[in-house]
């Protein structure tokens, strides 16, 4: 399995930006596709974005079209997340995640899971 980290969360005010970082050891990134997942307090974990590796594809949920984007450092073997315009439902944990196999977002095929980083948006 992929080990991965995840950091860069914080407080922030609504209208503010963020970006997390999600850096991977143990097993290359080429070989699977990395996304970001998050999980509010009683609230199911969802999907917020993810890029294929190979394919250089990028998906995004309804939540984070226009206002997040994805990328990749293949030499720092690092993912991010950047976020802008952070709104108080933002609020979550934020988990970096590793499929192998699959692309896209569908939480039940990514198999190795960072501990998560804290973002939290105050109104």
């Amino acid at each position: 399995q992929v080990q991965l980290a995840e950091s860069g969360g914080g407080l922030v005010q609504t209208g503010d930006s963020l970006r997390l970082s999600c850096v991977a050891s143990g097993r290359a990134f080429s070989s699977y596709c990395i996304g970001w997942f998050r999980q509010a307090p009683g609230k199911e974990r969802e999907a917020v974005a993810a890029v294929s590796w190979v394919q250089q594809r990028t998906y995004y949920s309804y939540s984070a079209q226009g206002r997040f984007t994805i990328s990749r450092d293949n030499a720092k073997n690092t993912v991010y997340l950047q976020m802008n315009t952070l709104k108080p439902e933002d609020t979550a944990v934020y988990y970096c995640a590793a499929a192998g196999g699959y692309s896209g977002l569908d939480p039940k095929y990514y198999t190795s899971w960072g501990q998560g980083t804290q973002v939290t948006v105050s109104s």
